[in-house]
C-alpha cells in the first residue's frame, strides 16, 4: 500500500494547488466551466484526504468488537469517495453547467482562465503519469479492466480514475472555452460544465461498483479458490474439499472457511493434525489468506 500512498499524496499536492486558483479565476472571468473545475479538485482533495483516513483506519488492530480487524474501514471510504464525486462533483457541475445554459452570461477576459488551465493539466498530469506507473506495479501482467475488477484494493485504481477524468475534464473546458470565447457562444461554456459533470458521474459508478462488491463481502477468484483445493487434497488424510468460503477483509487479508471430507478411519487426533498441517500449507503458499477455519464434514 506504500506505492498507493505516493500516489495519493501527489494527487492531493496537486489538488491542493490548483483548486483555489481555479475559483479565483472562474470568479473573475465568469466561466461557468472554471468553477466546476474548482469543484471538481476541491472534491478530489476531500476524497484522498478521505481515503488515506480510510488506509490508517485499516490498520488498525483486531479488538473484541472487531475480531477480523477493520480492514473493511478502506472500502467503506472507499465507496463514501464514489458517492461525493458523484454528488458534490457531478451532480454540482451538470447543475452549474445547464444554470450557465439556460441564462447564459458572456465571459470576460478568459487569460487567466488559459493560465489556470496549463498550470493545472501540468500538475495533475504530472499527478496522472505517477498513479498510472504505481498502479502499473500492481497489475502483475494483467490488462488495465481485468486489474481493476480483479483489484481488492480500491486506493491503487482511485487515484488512476480520478487524475484521468482530471485531465480529460482540463482538456474539454480548455477546447470549449476557447470556441466560447471565439465565438461568442456562452452557451458552449455551460457545455463544458455538463459533459464534465457527466464524467465525474461515470467515474463515480465505476468505482461505486468495485468498492460496493468489497464491502459486500467479495471472496476469492475462481481459479485461486481451485488452488487451494487441489491444495488440500493432496493432504493424505483428505478425501474432497467440500466447499470453499472466503471473504476479503482488506487488500491483504482474507478470511478463508474450508469444509472438507477427511478419510473416514481417522480418529479425533488425526483429524486435529491434519487439520493444523493444511492450515499452515495454504497460509505459506497463500500470503494474503489470514484466517483458515476448517470444518470437518
Amino acid at each position: 500500500m506504500n506505492n498507493n500512498r505516493k500516489s495519493i499524496y501527489s494527487a492531493l499536492a496537486a489538488n491542493v494547488l490548483i483548486a483555489l486558483t481555479k475559483f479565483i479565476a472562474g470568479a473573475f472571468t465568469n466561466s461557468s466551466s472554471m468553477i466546476s473545475e474548482g469543484i471538481h479538485s476541491t472534491v478530489d482533495t476531500a476524497n484522498q484526504l478521505l481515503i488515506l483516513y480510510g488506509l490508517k483506519r485499516s490498520k488498525k488492530l483486531p479488538d473484541q468488537s472487531h475480531p477480523f480487524g477493520y480492514g473493511k474501514e478502506l472500502y467503506f471510504w472507499s465507496f463514501v469517495v464514489s458517492i461525493l464525486i458523484f454528488g458534490l462533483g457531478g451532480a454540482l457541475s451538470i447543475y452549474q453547467g445547464i444554470s450557465h445554459i439556460i441564462e447564459p452570461e458572456l465571459m470576460k477576459n478568459p487569460f487567466w482562465n488559459y493560465i489556470v488551465l496549463f498550470l493545472s493539466l501540468i500538475f495533475e498530469g504530472t499527478s496522472f503519469i505517477i498513479a498510472i506507473k504505481e498502479f502499473n506495479k500492481t497489475r502483475n501482467g494483467l490488462g488495465w479492466w481485468d486489474a481493476i475488477i480483479k483489484s481488492k484494493d480500491p486506493s491503487s485504481f482511485l487515484v488512476v480514475f480520478e487524475d484521468g477524468a482530471a485531465v480529460a475534464g482540463l482538456i474539454i473546458v480548455t477546447v470549449l472555452m476557447a470556441f466560447s470565447h471565439s465565438l461568442q457562444m456562452p452557451v458552449l461554456d455551460g457545455l463544458a460544465s455538463v459533459i464534465v459533470g457527466l464524467l465525474l458521474v461515470f467515474v463515480s459508478l465505476i468505482l461505486a461498483r468495485e468498492s460496493r462488491s468489497l464491502l459486500m463481502g467479495e471472496g476469492i477468484a475462481p481459479e485461486t479458490r481451485l488452488k487451494i483445493s487441489k491444495l488440500v487434497e493432496q493432504d493424505a488424510a483428505v478425501i474432497k474439499t467440500k466447499n470453499i468460503l472466503s471473504t476479503y477483509q482488506s487488500p491483504e487479508e482474507v478470511v478463508l472457511m474450508l469444509i472438507v471430507d477427511f478419510q473416514d478411519h481417522l480418529d479425533t487426533d488425526d483429524i486435529t493434525e491434519a487439520i493444523v498441517r493444511i492450515r499452515n500449507h495454504i497460509k505459506n503458499e497463500f500470503q494474503f489468506v489470514r484466517y483458515v477455519i476448517i470444518q470437518p464434514e
